[in-house]
C-alpha cells in the first residue's frame, strides 16, 4: 500500500497495535519512532481510506488521529473505528482546536482530544484516562471575542457537516471570507 510506513518492532504479538493516522509525514515517522520505543506496533496512514484498509486487516487497540485530513474529516475515522472495535482507545489530535470538535469527537468515541503541539507524555496519559476530571482547573477569563467567534465558527462548520458554502450562507458571510478565517490559526484564548 502506498504511503503508509510500518515500522516493525521486535516481536509485534507482544506490542499492542497503534494506528496513527496524519497527513503530514514527517510527524506521522517522528511519533511513530516515539511510539515504538514505548512499546507499540505502529502502522501510520496518512489517509482516512487507508486507515479504514489498515484498521481492518488488523484492528489497533490504540489509535492517533488527526482531526483534519485530506478529503474525510478525523471525525469520521473515529466514528468508524469504534464501530469496528469499541475498545478501541482513541486519542484526537488537532492544531485547529474547538470546542464543537472536541465534544463531537468524544461522542463518537475518542478517548481524548488534545490540540497541538503534543508531546508524547501526554498522549500515553491521555490513553490511560478512563473517566472525565472534575478538579479539572476552570479558567478566571471569559474566552476572547476572536475565540469566540471561531468557536461559533467551528460549531456552524460541524452542524453542517464540514459544508463550507452551506456553513457561510448560514453565517450571513461571504465564503471567501469565510475560507480565509478558516485557514487561520484559532485565536489563543
Amino acid at each position: 500500500m502506498t504511503n503508509m510506513t510500518t515500522l516493525p518492532t521486535m516481536e509485534a504479538d507482544d506490542h499492542p497495535a497503534l494506528l496513527i493516522v496524519d497527513d503530514d509525514a514527517t510527524f506521522c515517522g517522528v511519533l511513530a519512532g516515539a511510539m515504538t520505543k514505548r512499546g507499540f506496533d505502529v502502522t501510520c496512514a496518512h489517509t482516512v481510506e487507508q486507515a479504514l484498509e489498515c484498521a481492518e486487516a488488523c484492528t489497533p487497540e490504540y489509535a492517533i488521529i488527526d482531526l483534519r485530513l485530506p478529503g474525510t474529516s478525523g471525525l469520521t475515522l473515529v466514528e468508524k473505528l469504534k464501530t469496528l472495535d469499541p475498545g478501541t482507545r482513541i486519542v484526537m489530535l488537532t492544531g485547529y482546536a474547538s470546542i464543537a470538535t472536541a465534544v463531537e469527537a468524544i461522542k463518537l468515541g475518542a478517548t481524548h482530544y488534545l490540540a497541538k503541539p503534543v508531546d508524547v507524555d501526554e498522549i500515553m496519559l491521555a490513553f490511560e484516562r478512563t473517566s472525565g476530571d472534575a478538579d479539572v482547573p476552570i479558567s478566571a477569563h471569559p474566552l476572547s471575542v476572536n475565540r469566540l467567534e471561531w468557536e461559533y465558527i467551528q460549531r456552524v462548520l460541524t452542524e453542517n457537516k464540514g459544508n463550507v458554502s452551506v456553513t457561510a450562507r448560514a453565517l450571513n458571510m461571504h465564503r471567501r471570507t469565510l475560507q480565509r478565517k478558516l485557514t487561520k490559526n484559532p485565536a489563543k484564548t
